[in-house]
């Protein structure tokens, strides 16, 4: 090779960094998501049953998306808020906190695109101690249709 190409590739490195940097992350955009999920408990295998649902997510403001529900039935997190939301770049998270006493908390961590995202919630049930991760995969149908989606 020769050495007087070593400053223009230096230079054509430190371009490509800094383009990549100034990239905007990516979010979800609003509208109707098809989510397939399914809840894991720890040591019972073939549990795992995957059940799908259509949500229709708001846009989000800036380049953090809306904060993802937990879908699963029976679970503490309806009344809860989302705290600690951080994005960096295409990896998106956020902690569940519930009010009380031995509340249940959660910790969400997903990849996201415009039109697409895959997660996983790891769950502690307050009191009980019981541990439980649910996992997301979501893709954007269209937009909201009032009669077929649950609202967030």
């Amino acid at each position: 090779m020769h050495l007087g190409l070593i400053p223009s590739l230096v230079f054509l490195g430190a371009s490509a960094i800094s383009a990549a940097a100034e990239e905007p992350a990516p979010s979800l955009q609003g509208g109707s998501y098809e989510i397939t999920y399914r809840l894991e408990l720890p040591h019972v295998e073939r549990w795992a049953i995957e059940k799908t649902t259509t949500i229709c997510l708001s846009d989000a403001k800036g380049s953090v998306p809306a904060a993802l529900p937990v879908l699963s039935a029976n679970n503490p997190f309806g009344e809860c808020t989302a705290a600690n939301i951080r994005q960096d770049g295409s990896s998106f998270g956020y902690d569940i906190r519930c009010q009380g006493r031995d509340a249940a908390k959660a910790h969400a961590a997903y990849t996201v695109s415009t039109d697409h995202f895959k997660g996983r919630i790891a769950m502690v049930l307050g009191a009980k101690n019981m541990t439980m991760t649910e996992v997301q995969t979501g893709h954007r149908v269209g937009s909201c249709d009032s009669t077929r989606a649950f609202r967030y």
